[in-house]
């Protein structure tokens, strides 16, 4: 194994500006690339919104009026109930 100390300075100099130049091409791949992903994204959803557009939805009553109409239990029967599983989850 050589230690750092035993190559000429040349050679170290050399091996640092190869370090400098691999790193400074890799993260300008992945921004490249990465800017091309979001780019190619947000035209693909353009795309599918403009192919298949999303349908109008239909109007539907508020749960809360939904709730009032329907026949319910009494609020002692859903206390019993709520008391009744209480009681088994602590067996």
């Amino acid at each position: 194994m050589v230690f750092l100390a035993q190559l000429p300075k040349e050679q170290l100099v050399a091996q640092l500006e190869n370090g400098v130049i691999l790193t400074i091409l890799g993260i300008a791949t992945v921004f490249v690339f990465l800017t091309l992903l979001v780019f190619l994204t947000k035209a693909m959803s353009a795309i599918a919104r403009k192919i298949a557009p999303q349908k109008p939805k239909a109007v539907v009553s508020s749960p809360a009026v939904v709730a009032a109409s329907a026949p319910s239990a009494s609020e002692a029967d859903i206390a019993a109930a709520i008391v009744a599983a209480f009681a088994k989850s602590k067996e």
